[in-house]
């Protein structure tokens, strides 16, 4: 239940159209707090209004947002880090925000992502998602230390009646909070294909001959596995499978016209709270051993893997270049950690700085984008070899994905252990980095690895 008088929305809605000057419409935006409810339900009690859902978790922090249909979007096709950011600011200006809470997560915000190259045509897979699209949403719920958080944000202009508006808000929101049963269990997979493995093993091939003529030192090769499943897709259930057995991840959801991008990714790009800023080096990765032994081997191997801890240098370097320009107090720990994941584990190292004046976070993950872990090195170098070799389009796979709100504060993560689901079948991505003296066999059993995590959600 809402734990705000009714009248106050219609209060806060009438003073909100009372600034408006003249008849241009505006957005209004307005957060309350509410008691407890599961963001899940949430998430699918908002099918009953047949509007596209988005999902972020940082399961870690115990920390959600459950964004329903789209009061506002902001596209950019080129240049999109410098425009959506110029979009953004102007929203706000133009924007009438009641937030009397201030918490991260809270106010108005906006959720979304971009694609990983925009340099490459997009293929009809991925027609459904701009290579940079961030939506405000209709209704947001917000769960982070503080409590249990739903904003609404609308347009109206002087002319609209705020008791009609606040009527329609308090219907989809009763819609939105009743309590809802079980989730369903999930899919299951009747098959699966691997998309052109043995051209895929060529290329990386290629990439070592690249790198063995110095045309690179380090280029990403990403495939697809595609699956048939045996019904419709129950998006909650796979979230709800993610963050169960996903823990220190990020568990999203991107649905757009039926097409729905999700996945839980370990890897943040860049966190901004007020000043402060995150951001994290995850690469270099093992399986996990059966048994506690086995796990710790493994873990040690990796920690003195001259491949992998060569392939990890390159990110911590790449991030503390990029963040030198727009941030001071750069601190980053002598040596990695291993952060490990249900079936995963990885080289790990924080890197925290603060924030200059007249930065934010866009010209933060703009810089990032692509790490050395999703790209190679150099960056341009790499990119070009993946431009005329790889047989993929990306999509939104390898990019950053993620939220901003009106307080200042974001957090962006790299969307890898991901799917693009589309009804009953679905598109998993994975990739690796090759060097100088990769395995083409190697490599592919590596990316093998990696597809594990989404196939365990959908039932393989």
């Amino acid at each position: 239940m809402i734990e705000i008088k009714e009248e106050l929305l219609e209060s806060v809605l009438e003073g909100a159209i009372h600034e408006i000057d003249d008849n241009a419409a505006k957005l209004i935006s307005i957060t309350r707090k509410i008691d407890a409810i599961e963001p899940l339900h949430f998430f699918v009690n908002a099918k009953q209004l047949a509007k596209d859902r988005t999902f972020w978790s940082s399961t870690a922090d115990q920390f959600y947002i459950v964004g329903i249909g789209k009061a506002h979007t902001i596209r950019a096709d080129s240049n999109r880090f410098q425009k959506t950011e110029k979009l953004w600011r102007n929203l706000l200006d133009e924007a009438i925000i009641h937030n009397p809470f201030q918490t991260p997560g809270t106010g108005m915000l906006a959720l979304g992502g971009m694609s990983f190259d925009p340099g490459i045509r997009k293929s009809s897979l991925w027609e459904k998602f701009d290579h940079s699209l961030f939506a405000i949403p209709e209704y947001m719920l917000t769960v982070n230390e503080s409590g249990y958080f739903l904003t609404v944000n609308v347009q109206a202009d002087a002319e609209t009646n705020a008791n009609k508006l606040a009527g329609i808000i308090r219907r989809n929101e009763e819609v939105l909070i009743k309590p809802r049963p079980v989730l369903s269990a999930g899919p299951s997979i009747q098959w699966q294909e691997e998309v052109a493995p043995r051209d895929w093993m060529d290329t990386v091939k290629d990439a070592t001959e690249a790198i063995e003529q110095n045309e690179a030192d380090k280029i990403v090769l990403a495939r697809e596995l595609r699956v048939k499943l045996d019904s419709t897709v129950d998006i909650a259930a796979v979230l709800n499978n993610l963050i169960k057995t996903q823990s220190n991840s990020f568990v999203f959801a991107f649905e757009q016209g039926g097409d729905c991008f999700v996945g839980a990714t370990p890897e943040r790009l860049a966190k901004i709270e007020g000043t402060n800023v995150l951001s994290t080096c995850l690469a270099g990765t093992a399986p996990r051993g059966k048994t506690v032994s086995e796990d710790k081997r493994i873990g040690e191997n990796l920690l003195y893997d001259e491949k992998n801890r060569s392939e990890h240098e390159f990110v911590v370097s790449m991030i503390k270049q990029a963040m030198d320009q727009y941030c001071t107090d750069i601190e980053i720990p002598d040596k990695p950690v291993i952060y490990p994941l249900k079936n995963l584990q990885h080289l790990y190292t924080p890197v925290t700085a603060t924030l200059k004046d007249g930065y934010s976070i866009f010209d933060i993950i703009g810089e990032l984008h692509p790490t050395p872990a999703l790209g190679g090195v150099p960056r341009d170098e790499s990119l070009e070899f993946i431009r005329e070799h790889e047989q993929l389009d990306r999509g939104w796979y390898g990019a950053p994905i993620g939220w901003l709100d009106s307080n200042g504060n974001g957090e962006f993560a790299v969307a890898i252990r991901s799917g693009l689901i589309q009804g009953d079948e679905a598109s998993l991505f994975a990739g690796c980095g090759v060097v100088r003296d990769s395995d083409p066999l190697a490599e592919y059993e590596e990316t093998a690895i990696k597809f594990t995590p989404m196939l365990s959600v959908l039932g393989g």
